[in-house]
C-alpha cells in the first residue's frame, strides 16, 4: 500500500521547507454529484474520492453532506481515501451528496527535498504495467528507438516528454479520447491529458523509470471563481538521483510558452484527489476496478450505474472574503 506513516513528520518538514520558495493558492473547492433515477427496493452502493493532504497539498474537510450516511474508507493499493454510502434498499428516486474543502495548492518544483526517496513497493509497481498502459508493444518500440545506452535516467525522460510533446495533439473531438489507452495514443496521436501521460508513462516504464498517474482538477489561473468542466491529470517519473519529477504534458502543448516549465514542475492551479489506475474500491466493487478515480463511482443491485448529474467549482479564499467586507 502507498500510503505509508512511518517518518511522515520528517517528511512534512521536509516539503514545509520547500513550500516557501514555491507559489501557493488558497481555495475552496465543493464537489457535489446527484445519483438520480434510481431503482427504489434495490441496494445502492456509491463511492466518490476524498481528497487529502500530502506534501503539496493541505486539505480540510470544511463540511461534508449526503442523503445517505458516509463512510470513510481507504483503498488498499495506492492508499487513496474513500467516501462510501450504501443502502440495502433504495428508498428515494435520487441521491444527493455535497463536499466543501478548504484547500492550499503548492507548486510543485522537482527539487528532490519533497519526495527524494520511494519505497522498494512504488519503484516496482510504478514500472508494472497497467490495463492499458502496457511496457511492452508499440510503445516500449516507440521509446527504444528514441533513447540509447549512453543517456541518464532524466535524459530517457525529457527524450520521451518531447516525443510525447511533439507527436501528440490536444484533440478531444470524435471517440476514444479520455480513456487513458497508451495503444490508441500512439496510432491516434491526440487525445486529452489522460492520453497524453498515459503513453509517457508506458514508455518511460518500458525504460526502466518508475512512473505514477495523478488526477484531480485544473483551477483556471485568471479567474478567482468558476465552475470546473471536467478534471485534470498529470504524471511523476523517478529518478534515483532527484526523487519523484513531475510532469504535465498537456499542459505544456495547450501553453506551449511553459513546455521548459512542465518538464520538472507542476503549477498550483489545481487539486489531486487519486493516484494511480485499475483500482478496486473499499468496500471491492461488483464490476471491474476502475480505470481511474476522479468522479463518483455507482451500483445498483450488483451493477454499475451511470446517471449520475455532477458539478464541480472553486472558489479562491481571498475573493470569498473580499465578497463578505
Amino acid at each position: 500500500m502507498l500510503h505509508k506513516t512511518a517518518g511522515l513528520s520528517l517528511f512534512l518538514l521536509c516539503a514545509a521547507m520547500g513550500f516557501a520558495q514555491s507559489k501557493s493558492r488558497h481555495f475552496i473547492f465543493e464537489y457535489t454529484f446527484t445519483v438520480q433515477n434510481t431503482n427504489p427496493g434495490k441496494p445502492i452502493q456509491i463511492w466518490f474520492p476524498r481528497a487529502q493532504s500530502d506534501p503539496y497539498q493541505r486539505v480540510t474537510v470544511v463540511s461534508k453532506t449526503g442523503d445517505l450516511p458516509l463512510q470513510e474508507t481507504r483503498e488498499g493499493e495506492y492508499g487513496n481515501s474513500i467516501f462510501y454510502a450504501h443502502a440495502e434498499r433504495a428508498d428515494r428516486p435520487e441521491y444527493r451528496f455535497r463536499v466543501m474543502y478548504d484547500v492550499v495548492r503548492y507548486e510543485q518544483l522537482s527539487t528532490g527535498s519533497a519526495r527524494a526517496g520511494a519505497t522498494q513497493w512504488e519503484l516496482q509497481r510504478f514500472l508494472s504495467p497497467d490495463r492499458l498502459v502496457p511496457v511492452t508493444g508499440r510503445p516500449a518500440e516507440i521509446a527504444a528507438q528514441r533513447v540509447n545506452l549512453l543517456m541518464s535516467e532524466m535524459e530517457k525522460a525529457r527524450t520521451l516528454y518531447e516525443f510525447t510533446f511533439g507527436d501528440m495533439h490536444y484533440d478531444k473531438s470524435g471517440s476514444g479520447w479520455g480513456n487513458g489507452d497508451a495503444l490508441w495514443a500512439c496510432d491516434s496521436k491526440r487525445g486529452n491529458c489522460t492520453d497524453f501521460h498515459s503513453l509517457f508513462i508506458s514508455m518511460v516504464r518500458s525504460q526502466h523509470i518508475p512512473a505514477k498517474f495523478e488526477i484531480g482538477f485544473p483551477l483556471p489561473e485568471d479567474e478567482g471563481s468558476a465552475a470546473i468542466a471536467g478534471y485534470h491529470c498529470w504524471a511523476e517519473f523517478y529518478v534515483s538521483q532527484r526523487g519523484w519529477i513531475p510532469v504535465d504534458i498537456s499542459e505544456a502543448w495547450k501553453h506551449r510558452e511553459k513546455k521548459e516549465y512542465f518538464f520538472g514542475a507542476t503549477d498550483a492551479n489545481r487539486i489531486l484527489f487519486t493516484v494511480g489506475r485499475d483500482l478496486e474500491m473499499n468496500p471491492r466493487q461488483h464490476g471491474e476496478r476502475l480505470n481511474y478515480f476522479i468522479y463518483p463511482y455507482v451500483e445498483v443491485d450488483g451493477k454499475p450505474y451511470g446517471n449520475i448529474s455532477k458539478s464541480f467549482s472553486f472558489t479562491d479564499v481571498r475573493t470569498v472574503q473580499r465578497a463578505t467586507r
